[in-house]
């Protein structure tokens, strides 16, 4: 048997996508900020010091990435189940209303006293 599952599914490439787009963002922030540096105009004891400092808060960069995509996949999750929750809702109201609409007039209950 298969353990598919079309939610499970569904979160599994929303979470992939959602890594690969933070992943993509730091690699090029990271090169724009090399290419940055390397042409601005300072010396380059200024530029090797600015580059070691850029080196040193990468593992910052990297836990504020990981952050921002543990935030993001629970906003995905709690969306989703507030979707599946509004489906069923909706689906409830729906058969009750088919239900109604497809009683007979003698299988409807009598609310009030009718007369001739």
């Amino acid at each position: 048997m298969s353990d598919y599952s079309p939610e499970v599914n569904e979160k599994k490439v929303m979470a992939n996508g959602s890594g690969k787009f933070l992943g993509g963002l730091l690699i090029g922030g990271a090169i724009g900020t090399v290419i940055g540096i390397l042409f601005a105009p300072r010396s380059g004891r200024e530029t090797r010091q600015m580059l070691k400092e850029s080196v040193a808060n990468i593992p910052e960069l990297s836990e504020l990435a990981e952050n921002v995509q543990q935030q993001t996949q629970r906003t995905i999750e709690e969306a989703v189940q507030r979707l599946q929750e509004a489906i069923a809702v909706g689906q409830e109201a729906s058969r009750k209303l088919r239900q109604e609409l497809t009683l007979t007039p003698s299988d409807k209950p009598v609310t009030k006293i009718e007369r001739d």
